[in-house]
């Protein structure tokens, strides 16, 4: 009898997972259980290209329906996990009926941080994170109209250039004292809130939203703590997620900002492995523990997850990059800027839409913030995974080339 892989969460990590245990050679079956009613799909597009129209749910599939059938992976889609039980190698879902499973897969991603604020269950009030989240949200965009956006990240200011683009009067409401203050350095900050502010878009930091009061059961505006008022006929939260660990921790795996994995995708149970935003991984690269909520993460730990059911080692090492579009903007970062000491700046970030910010860290380089700047994202890319010596005094010379920050022997 053929054994079985049983993966949890119709995630990015899941699609990635399925697809490399073929390619590892396993002969077993595989079932893939998911919420949603939708196969693994990109989470990037949904708050630009998808929100905008020019994606079908078609086009951001990870891979097609077709693809999955010639791997052998059968997918029971609209349904939830509620329980693992390891002890006896099953799973039971919210119908009861419970599942065996020789080898498990954990990839359930993560869900969005909502606020428990009078008015809160408003129509109107949205968060994204779903294809679904997305269609309730077009369904209020009305050109002309006000969009308040809950949250200054990335996710929120992306949304803000999206709703700008069709039209609405858009504000955003930041609890901290500037933008992306949890991620970036003040000087990205700053570049954001100016161009945003260039295209129209209200920008308020230092506001906490306390209620929302609305109109025949449809908010019309936000109340701020300091007794501001914004109106809005459409709201949009973002702040934050929260990794889906529950499953993990009521089954007895160990939790801690994340499930807990080595750096091969396993977990303390040797026949159950995680991959994606719900874990906790070793980064010998970062030299450090972390959490990540980036695609690159979730396909990369995949692969070793896959490769650790058939019995193999392939060492989760990559290097962590993230990007975000907006409006004419590409930012792309690679690296972790967490205990950043110095920053050197390369190009006009205070009146131009093209810079690098370099951090460093006792003169170290550590991350790098790459505006409209794909040369050098590519060079600082190669830096870290191939941990290439760099000449600092080097990185804010316009005159020289990118791949001459590398020390060359």
């Amino acid at each position: 009898m053929n054994p079985s892989c049983v993966v949890i969460g119709a995630s990015h990590a899941a699609a990635e997972v399925v697809s490399a245990l073929r390619k590892e050679g396993w002969k077993g079956d595989i079932t893939v259980f998911g919420e949603e009613s939708y196969l693994p799909y990109h989470r990037p597009p949904l708050s630009k290209t998808f929100l905008l129209g020019n994606q079908s749910v078609e086009d951001i599939f990870i891979r097609n329906s077709g693809l999955y059938k010639r791997l052998d992976v059968h997918f029971i889609l609209g349904r939830r996990v509620v329980e693992i039980d390891r002890a006896n190698k099953q799973i039971k879902l919210d119908d009861g009926i419970r599942r065996s499973y020789d080898k498990l897969a954990i990839c359930t991603g993560s869900r969005v941080r909502r606020l428990d604020l009078k008015g809160g269950d408003l129509q109107g009030i949205h968060y994204l994170r779903t294809v679904d989240d997305v269609r309730s949200i077009q369904k209020s965009i009305q050109p002309g109209q006000k969009a308040l956006i809950v949250g200054g990240g990335y996710i929120g200011l992306e949304m803000a250039a999206s709703l700008k683009k069709f039209g609405m009067k858009v504000s955003v409401l930041e609890l901290g004292p500037r933008l992306l203050e949890r991620v970036a350095a003040p000087e990205l900050s700053n570049f954001f809130a100016r161009i945003h502010m260039e295209e129209g878009i209200e920008i308020q930091c230092g506001k906490s939203v306390s209620s929302f009061e609305g109109v025949k059961g449809r908010v019309t505006r936000g109340i701020c703590s300091d007794g501001s008022v914004f109106e809005a006929d459409l709201v949009v939260v973002g702040v934050g997620i929260h990794p889906n660990v529950e499953l993990a921790e009521e089954a007895g795996l160990e939790v801690r900002n994340g499930i807990l994995v080595d750096q091969y995708a396993r977990t303390a149970d040797p026949d159950v492995v995680a991959a994606g935003d719900c874990t906790n991984h070793p980064n010998e690269i970062l030299n450090c523990r972390l959490r990540l909520e980036s695609v690159p993460n979730a396909v990369e730990q995949a692969k070793s997850a896959a490769a650790a059911i058939c019995g193999k080692e392939r060492k989760y090492a990559s290097v962590p990059w993230f990007w975000s579009d907006q409006f004419d903007v590409k930012l792309q970062i690679v690296g972790i800027n967490s205990g950043y000491d110095e920053i050197i700046v390369r190009g006009d970030s205070k009146s131009g839409r093209s810079f690098v910010l370099f951090y460093l860290n006792q003169g170290q380089l550590i991350a790098a913030d790459c505006v409209n700047r794909p040369k050098e994202f590519m060079v600082v890319k190669q830096i870290f995974s191939k941990r290439l010596e760099v000449d600092i005094s080097r990185l804010s010379d316009e005159l020289i080339l990118p791949r001459d920050f590398i020390v060359r022997s």
